[in-house]
C-alpha cells in the first residue's frame, strides 16, 4: 500500500469520522425518539451515499483511484460501515445470490448484535 493511499484513507477517515459524531448529533438533538435515530440516519446516509458513489463511478470515469479510495473507504468507511454492508447485500441480492444476500443480511445483523452483547456482558462480568 502506499504512502498516498494511506494518507487519502486517513484524512477521509478523519472527516468521516467527525461527520458521524456531528450528524448524529445533530439528528438526536433535532428529532427526540427512543430508537438511535443519529445512528440510524448516519447509517442510512452513509448507504444512500455509498450507492450514488458507485453507482457514479460505474457510470463516468471522472475520479482518481486516491479519489475513490478517499470517498469510499476513507470518508464513508469512519462515517458508517454500514453504507459497505448495505452495498455487499444489494449486490448479493441484484445479482441473483439471494441466498447469499439473506444470508449476508442475517448474519451482519444478528451475529453482530449477539457479539456486542457477548463482549458487553463478558467485560461486565469481569468487573462484577
Amino acid at each position: 500500500m502506499s504512502l498516498s493511499t494511506i494518507i487519502a484513507v486517513g484524512s477521509g477517515g478523519f472527516l468521516g469520522a467527525v461527520a458521524r459524531v456531528f450528524l448524529t448529533e445533530l439528528v438526536n438533538k433535532t428529532f427526540s425518539c427512543a430508537l438511535p435515530i443519529g445512528t440510524l440516519a448516519v447509517n442510512i446516509l452513509g448507504s444512500f451515499l455509498l450507492g450514488l458513489l458507485f453507482g457514479f463511478f460505474n457510470s463516468a470515469n471522472l475520479f482518481s483511484p486516491l479519489t475513490k479510495t478517499f470517498l469510499t473507504t476513507g470518508f464513508l468507511g469512519a462515517m458508517t460501515t454500514y453504507s459497505t454492508f448495505a452495498l455487499e447485500s444489494f449486490f448479493l441480492l441484484y445479482g441473483k445470490a439471494v441466498w447469499l444476500g439473506v444470508l449476508n443480511i442475517f448474519l451482519n445483523v444478528f451475529a453482530t448484535i449477539l457479539f456486542a452483547a457477548v463482549g458487553y456482558l463478558l467485560v461486565v462480568k469481569l468487573f462484577s
